[in-house]
């Protein structure tokens, strides 16, 4: 059983991952994937249906998904149809989330904790929230630090308020007006109304006499689809055959310009009739309209749009890196267990799964990269999918080299966090946005960006293998002189390997920066960040080489280099200053606070004498360490 151990959990766990693979049947009649595949233009960029509902979930609740009162889950797709087909029903669908006490206590709610709120629930508050937030707004002035300074309290307020305005005025009047009963017919009528309705308008702006009944009829449509067309988002009108491919717009703005062509857009009929359909509950007249849709799609040369949909569409539901995640965590269990009984099966077993969720995360990767054009870093979030890919990928050689668990263990912890954080990125909202000017190069994206991404992946590799040496070595027994002997040569190669990288990423940015800004060093925060990983990593090795510090220095030295490198990828962007300062998140400073902590605290560890540790205590086949007159940092 121990043979086959190691194959039979990586088939469970491939079989899980590859389960998103699935045709997913009709839900009630309804083909909902194929209305999710669906593209609109969004965030700058064509995308499907299915993605829009994701990333606003996403933005508002934290959730890609919504529970509902009878504990079963609906997907983004079919939340978002229910937004725009049935409002009265997404309306009792708690996804407003309220974090702070003090907003908690505006809402009615008696429980100091996270919250989440339908619109019913927020509908008599609305006013009083709308009134804080333009306040605040209006104090604020024109202050680009505005937003940064913000309390707790108002950064919480300020997120419920543009959440809502992303669901009442943009979600749900993405395809049809808010109140609309059969927005097919409504179309039919306004389409006959608008001929006598502009002779009516005519004849009233040249002071002769009109039909004022006309004039009233053509002027509420004007109305309704005038506020449509200010606050509708996405852009769900596509181009018509022989239309610039980014001239997409939304339904309010294509039925003001119905008024005076006279000729509805052939999509706005299409999407209507989706609309009508899923809330009258027809399920063959929807499957049929969203069916015609596509047709009209593809034969507008819309067919490239149309497979990006269905591409992304799939990407959303095999969710590689939560699925990566989850088989980190299993490594990492099972290469924590092997380190308590040594039982070689269950080291097999760690690597197995580690070699699953790295080919996992690694189809991820290319998938979205392939999905984007671009190469694997563009922003904060592909930045953390791909350091953590870079770290399993060392953490995998080390782990095949010395074969004592270390390796697969710092891979399997790294992997998983920078899921975590990666998780929390994307909360921001849409994660293949467009790119800046500046950065929309894709040498210098695949160059200078990735080998300094790469450079970063090393420093916390270095830095987490000498935390498991400070930890094993204070805390336990199990730090045996070959172990320690280990990891030393382990961090020793990591920390030139990330060297190299830091050092040619940082002269590429350099070269960079003076074919965008037309200077190759400007002492801008993220330069300086790259600089200290460079000066830092030359630190080490000159300490190390010149004898100066020998294994706990060393290691105490790389768990610095930790900080360096967190303050260099995310800690400049707290600053909120400089070119580079592209991915600002309120929460981030807390948790980069409380990681710097903790990583002092580790150091301090390294410092204490060995008598202190547990595995330098004689008696215990412990490391006896040898003095040196040369060491400031004791060995």
């Amino acid at each position: 059983m121990k043979k086959w151990f190691p194959l039979i959990l990586v088939v469970i766990f491939a079989a899980w991952g590859l389960s998103g693979l699935k045709p997913l049947p009709p839900k009630d009649g309804f083909d909902l994937k194929a209305f999710g595949q669906l593209p609109v233009l969004w965030n700058g960029r064509v995308q499907p249906f299915d993605s829009v509902g994701q990333n606003a979930l996403l933005s508002m609740s934290g959730k890609s998904s919504v529970r509902t009162d009878d504990k079963k889950n609906l997907s983004a797709t079919e939340w978002l149809l229910e937004a725009i087909a049935k409002p009265e029903q997404a309306d009792s669908r708690k996804v407003f989330r309220a974090q702070h006490p003090d907003l908690e206590n505006l809402l009615g709610s008696k429980n100091a904790q996270l919250e989440y709120y339908s619109f019913n629930d927020l509908t008599n508050h609305l006013e009083e929230i709308e009134k804080k937030a333009k306040a605040l707004v209006e104090s604020e002035g024109e202050r680009e630090d505005a937003a940064k300074l913000r309390t707790p309290f108002q950064k919480d307020l300020m997120h419920l308020y543009e959440s809502i305005i992303l669901y009442h005025f943009k979600i749900k009047n993405a395809v049809e007006p808010e109140g609309a009963v059969d927005f097919t017919r409504e179309l039919g009528v306004f389409h006959e109304k608008i001929p006598a309705g502009l002779i009516a308008l005519q004849a009233s702006e040249a002071g002769e006499e009109y039909d004022k009944a006309d004039l009233q009829t053509i002027a509420a449509f004007f109305r309704r689809y005038q506020t449509m067309s200010r606050y509708a988002s996405p852009l769900t009108v596509p181009p018509k055959s022989g239309e610039p491919r980014q001239a997409w717009s939304n339904m309010g703005n294509s039925l003001m310009e119905s008024m005076r062509s006279n000729e509805i857009h052939p999509a706005v009929t299409h999407l209507a009739a989706i609309a009508t359909t899923y809330a009258k509950n027809q399920p063959a007249e929807f499957n049929k309209a969203v069916s015609e849709y596509r047709g009209w799609l593809q034969s507008n040369n819309l067919s490239r749009e149309m497979k990006k949909g269905g591409q992304e569409f799939l990407f959303n539901q095999l969710q590689p890196f939560y699925k990566a995640m989850v088989i980190y965590v299993a490594a990492l269990l099972l290469g924590c267990a092997f380190w308590l009984n040594l039982s070689e099966w269950v080291r097999r077993s760690a690597f197995s799964l580690l070699g699953l969720a790295f080919v996992i995360h690694t189809v991820g990767l290319l998938f979205r990269m392939y999905l984007e054009g671009r190469p694997p870093v563009t922003n904060l979030y592909s930045s953390a999918i791909f350091v953590g890919w870079g770290a399993v990928v060392l953490g995998i050689i080390l782990e095949k080299i010395f074969k004592g668990g270390i390796g697969l263990v710092a891979a399997a912890f790294v992997g998983f966090v920078t899921q975590i954080i990666a998780h929390h990125l994307s909360l921001s909202g849409d994660t293949m946005e467009m790119l800046r000017a500046v950065l929309d190069t894709n040498i210098w994206l695949s160059t200078h960006v990735v080998v300094i991404t790469t450079g970063y992946a090393s420093m916390f590799v270095a830095g987490l293998l000498a935390i498991i040496y400070i930890l094993r070595g204070f805390f336990t027994k199990t730090l045996s002189p070959d172990t320690a002997k280990s990891l030393t040569r382990m961090v020793y190669g990591i920390i030139c390997f990330a060297t190299l990288f830091s050092f040619v990423g940082t002269i590429l940015g350099g070269i960079w920066a003076d074919q965008s800004w037309g200077r190759f060093w400007g002492w801008d925060p993220k330069e300086n960040g790259a600089l200290l990983i460079v000066i830092w990593c030359a630190i080490v090795l000159h300490a190390r080489w010149g004898g100066l510090v020998k294994e706990r220095g060393l290691m105490a030295l790389a768990v610095f280099g930790n900080i360096i490198t967190s303050f260099s990828w995310f800690g400049v962007n707290m600053l909120g200053i400089g070119l580079h300062s592209y991915g600002f998140m309120d929460s981030a400073a807390t948790w980069l606070t409380i990681f710097i902590a903790s990583q002092v605290l580790i150091i301090l560890l390294a410092l204490l004498p060995p008598r202190f540790w547990a595995s330098f205590k004689t008696g215990n086949n412990s490391i006896q360490p040898t003095p040196s007159k040369k060491v400031l940092i004791e060995s």
